[in-house]
């Protein structure tokens, strides 16, 4: 199981990774960065580029560790991870990241349950902009996040609904993708709000 994120003030990021690896996926490039002690950020390629392209590798053992679980995930093998994981945020977007933590394989949860469970029940945008925010996707399973009828509402990593598509069904998890104007993005199961992730 993921590391549940620290409730205190994370340090600083530093300028530059102190650890950087990437791996080929069924979704593209991943590119996994660890603070030395623990993965802080892990980015999906999109359009073909990722945050630190111009970097060479510098792989440690955390990273190390972290690519191998998520190639034995993408494989199949793998339904969860416990590689330490730091998450840098304000205190309501790790509120949420800490409920995300624990979703185990195939279970998801509904924007208006996040907002619940941070005491915010109408905390729409909020809870959508911290879904989005999540600085470790996959590991830190925000792709477990559907509008409260099954919809798919957004994806921040990779190529954004396609990416989560092919996640969710990589595990099992019945979703709807919006058809496109003629099916717009439904509204979040908290009252009082608009589409927000």
């Amino acid at each position: 199981m993921t590391t549940a994120p620290d409730a205190s003030v994370a340090p600083p990021l530093p300028a530059e990774p102190v650890a950087l690896q990437r791996l080929e996926s069924p979704i593209g490039r991943i590119e996994v960065v660890g603070d030395g002690t623990a993965i802080v950020a892990l980015a999906i390629e999109r359009d073909g580029l990722l945050p630190h392209d111009e970097l060479d590798v510098r792989p440690d053992e955390v990273t190390r560790r972290a690519v191998a679980q998520l190639e034995e995930y993408f494989a199949g093998e793998r339904r969860a991870f416990d590689v330490p994981v730091v998450l840098h945020g304000t205190a309501f977007q790790r509120a949420v990241w800490e409920q995300l933590v624990e979703l185990q394989w195939g279970e998801v949860i509904s924007y208006g349950e996040l907002g619940r469970g941070t005491g915010r029940a109408t905390a729409g945008r909020a809870v959508g902009g911290a879904v989005g925010a999540n600085p470790v996707p996959i590991i830190v399973p925000c792709h477990r996040v559907l509008g409260a009828n099954g919809v798919i509402t957004g994806y921040s990593g990779g190529e954004g609904i396609p990416t989560k598509s092919w996640l969710l069904d990589h595990e099992g998890i019945p979703h709807r993708v919006p058809a496109g104007p003629a099916d717009p993005a439904p509204t979040l199961d908290i009252p009082g709000t608009e589409s927000a992730a």
